[in-house]
């Protein structure tokens, strides 16, 4: 089957359309018209070369929504026209400890990234989401309600996973505090949800101009980090510490602001390592960790609790033509709070 697509070359070329075969149906596999496809900063990073092993043509995107067109002869869950969501993973071995513990993302094998990895079966290239339509085995696939606008639906598949999953694990509720690094993609998703599981939210931000959107989202309390006086009550404060930013900035101010106890989570990604003071652990009996995405079901669990509490991301719809713009504009953070592609204009 033809798929039309925008793809990455090289490294140093932009975007431009392209053309290339899906494969043929295999009996546990699910063909899915993607409607909506979300641009996450690393599809930045993989179609710039900016991090090892990308392979070219780099198809990105990896926040799908779309409808079921067909289904392989042993799929049972889903059939066509049955609205449905692709996220970071589109396969693993299903058959580790972690697998078979709903963390595919751990797989001891090694999960099969939605762009950028290896079939399991054929070796060929994974392309993702910025494309007409995607083939994906029927595990990895996610029921989506048609209660919320799919369009804002599609950055849960990323942004909303990667927030959701730490909150739930490290049971984040009422009662606590917690303080967000950084209001963008990943930070407003955790802005709304632990705001939506009762816990009392205050926006870390470098920039004043975040104050207003981030109580619109759901945050209680705002600090602007540069200012020292908003910040000399924050030592000991926090149960929990979201860090969303992916540029190197200093964990070690962070971490005195967690209370006994307290746990900061890193779900950014900095490109280089971050100086971490033992002290800054040691008093208080601090932890600093990370997260990265959910398993599958986690993910259901996350997208069925979205539609619940009407949560979706807040978005700027965009022609797909205009994906190297909106790379730029991602970059200088000029966007709130995600780009998503309307996959209909790729016709």
């Amino acid at each position: 089957m033809e798929a039309k697509a925008y793809a990455a070359q090289s490294a140093s070329e932009p975007l431009a359309p392209y053309s290339f075969e899906r494969r043929a149906l295999r009996p546990n596999d699910v063909h899915i018209k993607i409607l909506y496809c979300g641009v996450c900063h690393s599809d930045i990073h993989t179609a710039r070369g900016e991090w090892p092993g990308t392979v070219y043509p780099c198809v990105p995107g990896h926040e799908i929504v779309g409808k079921v067109v067909e289904v392989g002869s042993d799929v049972t869950r889903y059939k066509a026209g049955d609205t449905v969501g692709v996220g970071c993973m589109v396969d693993s071995c299903q058959t580790c400890a972690n697998c078979k513990n709903d963390l595919e993302q751990f797989c001891v094998q090694g999960m099969g990234g939605t762009y950028g990895a290896a079939d399991r079966i054929d070796g060929t290239n994974n392309l993702g989401g910025y494309s007409s339509d995607i083939i994906v085995r029927e595990e990895f696939v996610l029921s989506v309600s048609d209660k919320l606008p799919l369009e804002a639906v599609a950055p849960l598949l990323c942004a909303g996973i990667t927030t959701f999953s730490p909150l739930r694990h490290w049971k984040v509720g009422e009662g606590h505090k917690v303080g967000v690094v950084g209001l963008g993609g990943l930070g407003h998703m955790a802005v709304k949800l632990a705001a939506s599981m009762g816990a009392e939210v205050t926006m870390l931000s470098t920039s004043p101009s975040k104050e207003e959107d981030a109580k619109r989202l759901g945050a209680h309390k705002f600090a602007l980090t540069k200012d020292a006086e908003q910040l000399k009550g924050l030592g000991g404060y926090f149960d929990f510490i979201v860090d969303t930013v992916s540029a190197a900035h200093d964990y070690n101010m962070y971490l005195a602001m967690l209370n006994v106890n307290g746990v900061m989570i890193c779900v950014g990604a900095p490109p280089s390592p971050q100086p971490v003071s033992a002290f800054n652990l040691i008093f208080g009996r601090h932890s600093l960790v990370g997260s990265l995405i959910g398993g599958i079901a986690e993910t259901q669990e996350m997208l069925d609790y979205c539609a619940d509490h009407n949560i979706v991301s807040d978005i700027e719809l965009i022609n797909i033509k205009d994906i190297n713009t909106a790379y730029d504009r991602v970059l200088k953070s000029d966007v709130r709070y995600r780009f998503v592609i309307d996959m209909s204009t790729l016709s």
